[in-house]
């Protein structure tokens, strides 16, 4: 891990990062996030009984939609050909939704922003779906768990 910010130039201004002189190397990256509500709600989302249809499957689409699109809304994120993006749900107890995201690519810069797009979005989309009926919902907290490949190496969170 490196302390120095490559997203700047000699002006201090922000910058799309050259990465032309980088190897190309398998990169994956996890992405967690989660969404607490009323019971009710999750209750309802898990029974398939929102209006607006299957909030599980809506909120998988959007996900792999957002990583696919990463480079469209964060500014200095490179366009890159993502080879691989799921999308998963867990019901950790009666108020509480886990959203976790893979991403993958073969490319020469990493797909950390791509996973946590992903994740942040379809916990967005559970919002969105919801909100009718539940405008209390959290999001977060939303973390990046884990990125291999690349030339700075693998990160697990937790791990020093």
């Amino acid at each position: 891990m490196t302390d120095q910010l490559t997203h700047f130039n000699e002006q201090n201004r922000a910058r799309m990062v050259d990465v032309s002189e980088k190897d190309v190397t398998k990169r994956v990256a996890l992405a967690e996030s989660q969404i607490s509500m009323k019971p009710e709600t999750l209750a309802r989302i898990r029974e398939g009984r929102i209006e607006k249809g299957d909030v599980l499957a809506v909120a998988q689409v959007a996900g792999v939609m957002a990583a696919k699109k990463t480079w469209e809304i964060i500014p200095m994120c490179h366009p890159l050909p993502l080879t691989g993006i799921d999308i998963q749900f867990a019901f950790v107890d009666e108020t509480t939704l886990a959203i976790t995201g893979t991403v993958k690519t073969t490319g020469k810069t990493g797909v950390e922003m791509e996973a946590l797009t992903a994740v942040s979005v379809a916990a967005l989309t559970v919002y969105d779906m919801c909100k009718a009926m539940d405008k209390e919902m959290i999001i977060g907290p939303t973390s990046l768990q884990s990125k291999t490949g690349g030339k700075s190496g693998d990160f697990h969170r937790g791990e020093k």
